[in-house]
């Protein structure tokens, strides 16, 4: 009689099972940079994130006298076809995606929190660690690397992407996350860019919540706005200056006007 192996939980069978209900959705952005995942749970999404990512990694090479050692740039894409897990929590979540047979790998944990405040209590979500494993032995963006390998580059200490409990996170602009490589303590670049995010309390099915803009989003806004504001404001001035003037024109033209010259007193009445 085969022995069988032992019985998986029912808690941990749809937990799995929740894990793996994921879908790569980049194909319906119309920037070829930039990617869609949806992780779902329960057949409602309960993580959305869109945004194009680069990597930028330095690495060892040899210089032409094959004696000293220069560094070499990698500029490393995130797939389009890429490869994603993921899982939902009440206070965590996490994305996983990976690319070109697993040579590279990103995770993505965010962390639900609650701060007391002047208003009382107040949650909220962040970006709280990024690993990105890569293979520098791989020859698509890596050309002769002196110690090909898998290294792992992490953030330290991280609170990335601050934003409110219940809201998306919004930036276009481009964002800068540094990380710290295992080869040699390389500081490894994370590019973000284009970047609407929800990892917690999805109101519907494919649905952001209102979006929480970052700093620079909002400076931008305000520096496209000023100038129309300003307009509105100097063509009211112009308007008034211009209704006082003609009021002041009209009451003036109505009253009489006493000669300053004496000799003409004779010839009013």
């Amino acid at each position: 009689v085969p022995r069988r192996g032992p019985a998986v939980p029912a808690d941990a069978a749809a937990r799995l099972a929740a894990e793996q209900e994921v879908e790569n959705l980049s194909g319906l952005s119309p920037n070829p940079e930039k990617d869609i995942f949806v992780v779902r749970e329960n057949r409602t999404t309960c993580l959305m994130a869109e945004f194009a990512a680069k990597f930028i990694v330095p690495y060892d090479v040899w210089a032409s006298n094959y004696v000293d050692l220069i560094t070499e740039q990698a500029d490393i894409p995130l797939s389009r076809g890429a490869g994603m897990k993921g899982k939902c929590g009440t206070n965590e979540s996490e994305l996983e995606l990976s690319w070109l047979d697993q040579a590279y790998t990103l995770k993505l944990s965010f962390l639900k929190e609650g701060h007391n405040t002047s208003r009382g209590l107040e949650a909220s979500w962040r970006l709280s660690r990024i690993q990105f494993t890569y293979d520098s032995s791989e020859r698509t963006y890596f050309k002769d690397a002196v110690s090909p390998g898998k290294y792992t580059a992490s953030s330290h200490r991280l609170s990335a992407l601050v934003t409110p409990a219940g809201h998306s996170y919004e930036c276009q602009a481009q964002q800068t996350i540094s990380l710290v490589s295992s080869d040699h303590q390389k500081s490894v670049q994370l590019l973000l860019s284009e970047v609407r995010l929800q990892p917690f309390d999805i109101p519907a099915d494919f649905v952001f919540s209102e979006e929480h803009k970052c700093p620079v989003d909002q400076r931008e806004q305000l520096e496209e706005t000023l100038p129309l504001i300003l307009g509105l404001i100097l063509g009211l001035v112009i308007v008034i200056t211009l209704g006082i003037y003609h009021i002041h024109h009209k009451l003036t033209a109505s009253q009489v006007q006493i000669p300053r010259d004496r000799s003409q007193y004779k010839h009013m009445g």
